[in-house]
């Protein structure tokens, strides 16, 4: 009996043996104190999920009058996806009149406006919700524009001359400011009110001596014309109120503040684009207005007017205007537009959707 328990036993011990021969044999390392890692087993990839882009939000900018060089940084900046990077479906349509186009944004007609700064300031005054986010056009691009023929070539040559003006527009507002500026009031001149459209086939056919309006618009029409134009710009002349510039309603801030800031960046970029290249910018918007913006020559001399607006004296940022700007728009506002003076100038404008790195003037 022993000798099968003997037995047994052995052939169990030689069972182990067998077993422990067939293990896979560890790692054998220079390194005596070194132990070899065990082979790490490779987990199945995982499938990236994807991430859904969120939806783009809708805006309606409303122009301050037909397409032209003076709103063609937002249409180079929808073509250079820079509306698209803030995830910004952008619509840009055509306006009619500054004052209309403030009355859009303070009813909620449209979402944002690009509109006369003066304009917005004068709703602002009675109680309407309309606020300026950014004067991209930091000052005005209005003038005293002649034929170079008659000899204009200051303020002062104005005396006892025909002029012709717009009775409710802002270069005509601002006439009492610019003569006063120059020692002179309206009693030294023949003002000659006119409908904008009349302007300026009056000064070409020689009803008046001079008109006050756009050097982006009617200067250029005139000299499209063949003639040769003098132009004393409004901001030189006595009169540096904030020009065109992006307006929103009140509630637009309290709800949408984002959307803002991300419009008002990405249409900074778009006109310092357009200061770099204005022929392109130029062709953007006659390809996004084929109706309006019909002479990419013309179009091209507005934009390249309006650049040169674009900063202030004094300015460091694109769409910044400085506070001597704003100080002067309020007092003149407040002197010859019936601005409402009990309203502090910090009611008109807000700073807060500016970027931080705003391109340089």
């Amino acid at each position: 009996m022993r000798r099968f328990t003997r037995y047994f036993a052995l052939l169990a011990v030689g069972a182990l043996v067998l077993v422990a021969c067939d293990a896979e044999e560890p790692e054998v390392t220079d390194d005596p104190d070194e132990v070899a890692e065990p082979e790490e087993v490779e987990e199945p990839e995982e499938e990236p999920e994807e991430v859904e882009e969120p939806e783009a939000d809708s805006v309606t900018l409303t122009l301050n009058w037909l397409a032209g060089g003076p709103q063609a940084g937002f249409t180079y900046a929808k073509d250079l996806g820079y509306y698209e990077e803030e995830n910004l479906d952008v619509e840009i349509q055509e306006g009619e009149g500054s004052v209309t186009t403030a009355q859009l944004v303070a009813t909620g007609g449209t979402d944002i406006g690009f509109a006369d700064g003066m304009a917005a300031m004068q709703l602002r005054g009675q109680d309407a919700p309309v606020t300026i986010v950014s004067p991209i056009l930091q000052t005005n691009a209005y003038a005293t524009i002649s034929l170079a023929e008659t000899g204009i070539e200051s303020i002062e040559d104005l005396e006892g001359k025909r002029v012709g003006v717009q009775p409710d527009g802002s270069p005509g507002l601002m006439l009492p400011a610019i003569l006063q500026a120059h020692g002179l009031t309206e009693d030294d001149i023949d003002r000659v009110d006119s409908d904008p459209a009349a302007l300026v086939p009056a000064l070409l056919q020689g009803e008046v001596d001079a008109i006050l309006g756009g050097a982006d618009a009617q200067a250029v029409s005139i000299r499209a014309e063949g003639e040769e134009t003098n132009e004393q710009f409004h901001a030189e002349s006595g009169a540096p109120t904030i020009g065109l510039s992006i307006l929103v309603n009140d509630s637009m801030i309290d709800e949408q503040p984002d959307v803002i800031e991300r419009f008002v960046r990405a249409s900074i970029r778009g006109w310092a684009a357009a200061r770099e290249d204005p022929t392109a910018a130029a062709q953007s918007i006659a390809d996004a207005f084929p109706t309006s913006a019909t002479d990419l020559d013309q179009v091209e001399e507005q934009l390249r007017v309006d650049l040169s607006v674009l900063c202030a004296e004094g300015a460091e940022d694109v769409g910044d205007a400085p506070d001597d700007v704003w100080e002067s728009s309020h007092q003149i506002g407040i002197d010859y537009m019936e601005l409402n003076p009990d309203l502090p100038l910090d009611e008109y404008f807000t700073r807060q959707f500016l970027p931080d790195d705003a391109p340089a003037c």
